[in-house]
């Protein structure tokens, strides 16, 4: 018997009275959250869902995200958490992957019409049976005709009196992650999977002076990506520490919870230290000395940091940030600097425990100390294997080693060093985008014929999404229309803010298109 869910009703015998959860005035204790997922658990019981069903997840930073997310675990079942920017198309395609039994959704603003969108897909896949709404009032109405309302499971059922049995290899969650070869794929992480790396992410952020239980953990990473579940949800939940969480991050209002709420752990994408190192500048000194009164550990991953703002953010708020790596499919830490041992800015730092990396050439031999190859890695970390995608888990997991697709080095003290992504992936933001996704969503625009996308440098964003079109014969149209419309069919974070309508696009002899070539184009 394992079961995830175990971190919540754990900490809920120790730390019963303990605020887990705070957002704004709203706090929840553990007491409370292992009650509330309780009784999501028995309504999912009593609508059917077995062990192994899968139940979908759309929700922003919110105190109801883990509320539903114990509980459909508690039940047995597997959470699917989805981007929060989904259009309904895109959400069609997920819940009928994962094959839902159930869909709770948050009921969004004007500006993200969530439960909107969610409705629209469900209504066209079959195997999805009820759509529950998170509404910000748990007592207000639900805005979808014939859905139930969170507030309504919590109030008509009493909470599952026991865990639902379940394996160490039985799979827990299932994240959603794109390939270069166009549709998301599901990695299927085990309770096992995600239990190992909680508890490595807890160690992370401990040291003989301080104890995780103690902390206050600043929750601005989307938990529907695995870095914030695993870092930050489950690592915290499990140590009996509280998280405070903004929906949205805001380097304005990070800041001011980092003051009210005394943060002791902050983690972040690069372009989120960016932000907090801008946000710093206009600080009274005062404020900046409450922060680094408190602030004990700050941790980054999901792309590269660059050096100076390692540096700058040690020097304005007084702490180290440890770097790691990782990604959906590795639960997601695989190798992070570690506290106590030797810093190396611009490394991501060496394997966490019970994990192994190696650096590999094309034919998976193991190259020597400093040369470049694709890191591979194989522990307790490593997914069950993409849903439904044999196929795909085979060619991930060659030889028993899961080939990350980063281009990477060690160096002689075994710290690894991601020195490129393989082929034409774009991290806008901490986002993973993948270009061969978008093209498909642009060559059905009715003008555009042919289509090609790149990442360029950004200063903010790290990367920023550029597209390349070659218009149909006798079509017209502009780069701010097609850019309007890649806005409606595309999440945020996903369409090209760049459009270049160009006669043609550089090719090699096969047909294919030299992207190379396309990165030196400047207009």
């Amino acid at each position: 018997m394992l079961n995830l869910a175990s971190f919540v009703r754990e900490s809920a015998l120790y730390y019963g009275d303990k605020v887990a959860v705070r957002m704004g005035e709203l706090s929840f204790t553990y007491q409370q959250l292992d009650h509330m997922s309780g009784q999501v658990a028995q309504f999912l019981v009593d609508k059917g869902i077995k062990p192994g069903d899968k139940v979908a997840l759309s929700c922003p930073n919110l105190p109801y995200f883990p509320i539903v997310y114990y509980g459909i675990l508690k039940a047995g079942g597997v959470v699917a958490p989805f981007n929060v920017l989904l259009k309904h198309e895109e959400i069609e395609y997920l819940l009928g992957d994962c094959e839902a039994k159930a869909y709770f959704v948050f009921e969004g603003t004007a500006e993200l019409p969530m439960a909107q969108e969610a409705s629209q897909a469900f209504d066209k896949v079959e195997c999805c049976e009820s759509l529950i709404v998170l509404t910000a009032d748990p007592k207000s109405p639900s805005p979808i005709e014939g859905a139930m309302t969170l507030g309504q499971v919590l109030a008509g059922n009493s909470p599952l009196k026991e865990l639902t049995y379940t394996e160490p290899m039985d799979t827990a969650v299932i994240l959603y992650t794109s390939g270069t070869t166009g549709k998301a794929k599901g990695a299927e992480l085990t309770h096992y999977n995600m239990v190992m790396n909680a508890i490595v992410a807890a160690d992370i952020v401990t040291d003989d002076n301080f104890r995780p239980h103690n902390h206050t953990f600043m929750l601005v990473l989307p938990l529907f990506h695995s870095f914030g579940q695993t870092v930050g949800m489950n690592a915290m939940f499990y140590s009996g520490a509280e998280i405070t969480m903004i929906p949205r991050f805001d380097p304005k209002q990070t800041i001011e919870v980092m003051l009210g709420h005394k943060v002791t752990v902050f983690a972040g994408v690069p372009t989120m230290y960016w932000a907090l190192l801008n946000e710093g500048k206009n600080l009274p000194a005062e404020k900046i000395t409450q922060i680094r009164e408190h602030l004990k550990f700050s941790v980054s991953g999901g792309a590269a940091l660059p050096v100076e703002i390692i540096r700058n953010f040690d020097e304005v708020f007084g702490v180290e940030i440890l770097e790691g790596y990782g990604l959906s499919e590795t639960s997601p830490i695989a190798c992070f600097h570690q506290k106590g041992r030797k810093r190396k800015p611009g490394s991501i730092g060496q394997p966490v425990w019970g994990v192994e990396m190696r650096i590999v050439d094309s034919e998976d031999k193991e190259v020597p100390v400093g040369e470049v190859g694709e890191v591979v890695i194989r522990g307790h970390n490593i997914m069950k294997g993409y849903y439904k995608k044999p196929e795909a888990t085979e060619q991930a997991m060659r030889n028993r080693w899961f080939h990350s697709g980063d281009m990477g080095k060690r160096d002689e003290d075994n710290y690894f060093y991601i020195v490129d992504r393989v082929k034409d992936m774009v991290i806008r933001g901490g986002f993973n985008v993948y270009p061969r996704e978008i093209e498909e969503v642009l060559i059905t625009h009715p003008a555009v014929s042919l289509a090609a996308v790149i990442g360029i440098p950004h200063e903010q964003h790290g990367e920023e999404i550029k597209a390349f079109v070659v218009l149909e014969e006798g079509k017209e149209t502009t780069s701010e229309k097609i850019v309007s419309w890649c806005k409606e069919k595309m999440a945020a974070y996903k369409y090209p803010r760049i459009v270049s309508i160009r006669d043609s696009l550089p090719m090699n002899a096969t047909g294919k298109v030299l992207k190379r070539e396309l990165r030196t184009i400047e207009d």
